[in-house]
């Protein structure tokens, strides 16, 4: 790697590690989102002129949030009346004590919560979230919602918009208010986890910053409300995940539960996993977190694939889907299904899932039509998830078990 491609790589993922901390930041202090997200743009453009001849500094957060404070105020002086204009220069220098901001003493978690607040719609809450906290693009957003880019586009300005227009203030929610707005931000943590264990878009195909940022979360969740069983659920469920990271991949290449090199999971957080999991089936008030956890705990318990016990996982599939009923839910049991029924069995249960756009769906499809012997099917069910997927390592993947086929 040449020096100017080792230095835009380490712009790339300080810019993932950073754009929510610094958006966070100013979102507290300003309170204001657009304000926020366009001066920690300028503060990123301001990066990429400077650093590439100054160097990139000691403490790049800083310098980045430093830059952005400054660009925000530069514009609230450029653009507010005069009034306005000296409220924002009292802002450099302010005697004053903030006003109380929650039960968590962290930028990003007050985000989230202000981004998952009820007066937005479920879909608006995550999607703003994962682009404000996660620093995803829009793009990767609507891949992992399987919608158009422009639609996400709209929801998100629309998100923004009725944050400012209501008022919605940028705290974490007393305790007592917590339980009613938990579940949007549980599904904001596990989806920017999602993104980061296997990636819709980009050059890399595992984005392990996210992963960890999404375990920060759910860490700091945990310790803020440890007797929820879907908070522990949720943790457990990215710990056992996130255990087997480091074997997800091998020479460009996706490799699938059943062929990962079970000796270099990190025993270390499968044991935190499973010990969260006993917790909450101690807790016996199941839900879907929890049961997803529990899934993964029977994979990981298991010494070799062939130990696993599939008539365990379809059993929790059955209390997921009573929990859940998607038809993404459906489509993982049938993967069990597969195991002790067969493929013609499970291959029944998929094709009346109306899940076309997913990709998983057309693999899935492709592997138990493979099983059957029916290649030329397999070979089209693989051609669509291949198209239907931008991560390399997943597509390299697909496009092997599809040559395999002759």
């Amino acid at each position: 790697m040449s020096d100017h491609d080792g230095l835009q790589a380490e712009l790339t993922r300080i810019h993932r590690e950073e754009y929510g901390r610094v958006v966070a930041s100013l979102a507290r202090r300003f309170g204001d989102l657009d304000l926020a997200e366009d001066a920690a743009g300028e503060a990123f453009v301001a990066a990429l002129e400077r650093w590439p001849q100054d160097g990139i500094p000691p403490n790049p957060g800083g310098w980045l949030t430093t830059t952005a404070t400054r660009k925000a105020l530069d514009r609230i002086r450029r653009e507010s009346h005069r009034d306005a204009k000296h409220k924002a220069a009292a802002m450099l220098h302010d005697p004053t004590p903030p006003e109380p901001t929650g039960a968590v003493e962290d930028d990003r978690l007050r985000l989230v919560f202000t981004c998952c607040h009820p007066a937005l719609a479920p879909e608006a809450r995550v999607a703003l979230t994962l682009k404000l906290v996660g620093g995803l693009t829009v793009g990767e957003i609507a891949s992992a919602f399987l919608v158009q880019e422009t639609t996400m586009g709209q929801r998100i300005t629309r998100a923004k918009r009725k944050i400012a227009d209501a008022r919605i203030p940028y705290r974490v929610p007393e305790r007592e208010d917590l339980p009613a707005r938990l579940s949007a931000v549980l599904a904001v943590v596990y989806l920017v986890f999602n993104e980061g264990y296997l990636a819709s878009a980009g050059e890399a195909p595992i984005r392990g910053e996210l992963c960890a940022e999404a375990i920060r979360l759910g860490r700091l969740l945990r310790q803020l409300l440890p007797e929820e069983p879907e908070v522990a659920g949720l943790l457990a469920l990215m710990l056992l995940t996130d255990a087997r990271r480091d074997t997800r991949v091998a020479g460009g290449e996706l490799v699938t539960l059943p062929d990962q090199d079970r000796g270099r999971w990190d025993r270390e957080l499968i044991a935190e996993g499973h010990a969260l999991v006993r917790e909450c089936l101690a807790r016996n008030r199941p839900g879907h977190y929890q049961l997803l956890a529990a899934i993964n705990a029977v994979h990981t318990d298991a010494p070799e694939a062939a130990a696993t016990d599939w008539s365990q996982i379809a059993q929790l599939y059955d209390q997921l889907y009573a929990v859940s009923p998607t038809p993404v839910v459906a489509l993982n049991r049938a993967v069990a299904v597969a195991e002790l029924d067969g493929p013609e069995v499970a291959l029944a249960l998929v094709d009346r899932l109306d899940l076309s756009s997913y990709h998983a769906w057309h693999a899935t499809r492709a592997d138990l039509l493979r099983r059957l012997g029916r290649s030329e099917e397999a070979k089209a069910a693989y051609d669509a998830a291949i198209a239907a997927t931008d991560n390399p390592a997943e597509r390299a993947w697909l496009s092997r078990r599809r040559s395999q086929l002759g």
